[in-house]
């Protein structure tokens, strides 16, 4: 397996539906004081698809974006959200790592330690029937060891290693958006049906909003994180994914900030960003007062219904828990997210190849305190 890699400006990224691989999520975190990369790859299509029907001289073409984040003054980790989005057959992706990752390795910064693959790959556990229980929920990958061992198998150097967290959600819940309203609406469970109805007799309307309101958002996201004891983000933070803009590359994204209120109160709000054919809930937030009111049931209905007009083909809730365990800590937006239908989708989550074995492995210790799900 050979790779052709080659910089390019980032404004050439290609278009996707991954809104962590575009130009739009580059411009927001170049705010956020992160800088990027953007590599261009050409690999043979038979050394990542087994019964590819083209000839053995064929080649796929794509590209990634990586994040170079620092970790102290000198040393950094290239961080790939989401990427590389070529997913390729299940025996072939530990090889497609080692050697993409090898081929990468000269394109980073010298004292670069790791990279980081966040992958969006289905898991190679989603679908073996020994991992789901009599009721068919799945039990989720088998422990680390056995993670590496299957994934390593067909590497040379045996490099890969499972991440003790995942950063980006590793389930989510796809909605397929092409079907009529009046279908998404009858395809939902009957109680969330129920409650969207609900909010609108209780006089919930949803509006669109701007960088002005901002404020708005933020005191709700400061009450859901605190009711929650969830990592909490400067309103900065936001205010760059807001103001960010790339209508001049390749990978565009239209971000709509929604809040729903009755009675002159806001009751709850959200980040819709539409990039390519999915509609992708970034962030929610919500108020602890008239909750009966059920606002985020018209909130998430208003969103799927602009992401559809949009052109979306697809919405993805992003972030659920892998199966309806009451004890997880994301059962509650697994119960409330599921309810709207869709299909539950498993990811790899994130995988290292160290470059610096020594400088990876201090990093993995003083990891082990550090919280996911940061963006």
């Amino acid at each position: 397996m050979v790779f052709e890699l080659e910089k390019k400006d980032i404004k050439h990224v290609f278009k996707t539906s991954i809104v962590q691989q575009t130009a739009f999520w580059s411009e927001v975190k170049q705010q956020q004081g992160i800088d990027s990369l953007a590599i261009n790859f050409k690999v043979r299509k038979p050394s990542v698809f087994n019964n590819s029907t083209l000839g053995k001289s064929s080649y796929i073409e794509s590209d990634v974006l990586i994040l170079l984040q620092p970790i102290d003054r000198e040393h950094t980790i290239a961080y790939i959200p989401y990427g590389p989005e070529i997913e390729p057959d299940e025996e072939n992706q530990g090889k497609f790592l080692e050697e993409f990752s090898e081929s990468l390795r000269p394109l980073l910064p010298k004292k670069c330690i790791m990279i980081r693959y966040d992958l969006a790959w289905e898991s190679q556990w989603a679908t073996d029937p020994t991992r789901f229980d009599k009721l068919g929920n799945w039990n989720g990958p088998p422990e680390k060891k056995y993670q590496e061992f299957r994934l390593n198998i067909s590497t040379k150097h045996w490099n890969l290693k499972k991440a003790n967290s995942d950063i980006l959600p590793s389930n989510t819940i796809f909605l397929n958006l092409r079907k009529e309203p009046s279908s998404l609406l009858s395809a939902m469970k009957p109680k969330t049906r129920y409650n969207i109805n609900l909010s609108m007799r209780k006089g919930v309307r949803v509006r669109e909003v701007g960088l002005e309101e901002l404020h708005i958002w933020y005191m709700l996201y400061c009450e859901t994180a605190v009711r929650n004891n969830i990592h909490l983000n400067s309103i900065e933070y936001f205010r760059s994914v807001l103001r960010a803009k790339a209508e001049d590359s390749a990978s565009p994204a239209e971000v709509k900030l929604l809040i729903a209120e009755a009675d002159n109160t806001p009751l709850a709000a959200m980040f819709l960003v539409i990039s390519n054919k999915r509609g992708t809930y970034l962030y929610g937030a919500s108020s602890s007062v008239k909750r009966n009111y059920m606002a985020t049931y018209s909130l998430q209905w208003k969103a799927m219904q602009i992401a559809r007009n949009r052109g979306c083909e697809e919405y993805d809730f992003f972030g659920v828990s892998p199966r309806p365990d009451h004890s997880h800590p994301m059962y509650g937006l697994f119960k409330f997210k599921s309810g709207f239908g869709g299909e539950l989708h498993h990811r790899m989550g994130c995988w290292d190849y160290p470059l610096e074995q020594e400088r990876y492995t201090l990093f993995k210790a003083s990891e082990m305190n550090s919280q996911g799900y940061h963006l």
